[in-house]
C-alpha cells in the first residue's frame, strides 16, 4: 500500500482538485495551471454517492482538472483507522461510479484544526462562520501540502 503522502500516481502537468472527505461533507480546493496556489472552492454536502460523484465530475469538467488529491486522515502514529477505510472506500465508490481520474492520497493529519486555529486567531470568524469554509478550507490546505512537496521533489530532481 502507498504511503499516506505518495504523489507519484500523479501527471505531470495539469490541474488538481483537492478533497477533504468527511462523513456528511466533503470540502472541495483546486489550484491554478501551473501547480503553485490552492483555492478553496465550495464545500459538498453528501447525500446520495451518484449526486456526490455528479457534484465532482461537474467541478473537475468546469476547472479542467487531470487527478484529485484527497487527504488521508492518518492516527497520529501514522496506523490508518476506519476513517482511513472510509476515505478509500469513498474513492474507490467513486471511481467505480465513473469519476476515474488518478488518485494520490495525502496525510491530512491536524488540518483540519490548523485551519480552525486560523479562522479563530487571524480570521476572527465565529463558529457558524467557521463552519461554513472550514471543511473547503482544509480541501485547500491539504492540497496545498502537496504541491509545496511536488514543487520540493522537482527542485530536488
Amino acid at each position: 500500500m502507498p504511503s499516506p503522502s505518495d504523489l507519484s500516481t500523479l501527471p505531470d502537468a495539469g490541474r488538481l482538485l483537492g478533497l477533504d472527505v468527511g462523513d456528511k461533507t466533503v470540502g472541495v480546493a483546486v489550484c491554478d495551471s501551473r501547480r503553485t496556489v490552492a483555492s478553496p472552492v465550495e464545500t459538498i454536502r453528501r447525500g446520495r454517492l451518484a449526486a456526490d460523484v455528479a457534484a465532482l465530475r461537474k467541478l473537475a469538467q468546469e476547472r479542467q482538472v487531470v487527478a484529485l488529491v484527497v487527504g488521508l486522515p492518518v492516527n497520529m502514529d501514522g496506523s490508518e483507522g476506519p476513517r482511513c477505510q472510509s476515505v478509500r472506500a469513498f474513492v474507490r465508490n467513486i471511481a467505480q461510479q465513473g469519476l476515474s481520474l488518478p488518485v494520490a492520497f495525502w496525510d491530512e493529519r491536524l488540518s483540519t484544526a490548523a485551519v480552525e486555529r486560523f479562522l479563530v486567531d487571524q480570521a476572527d470568524m465565529t463558529r457558524a462562520g467557521r463552519a461554513r469554509v472550514v471543511d473547503k478550507m482544509a480541501a485547500a490546505y491539504i492540497l496545498q501540502g502537496a504541491l509545496d512537496a511536488l514543487a520540493r521533489q522537482s527542485r530536488d530532481a
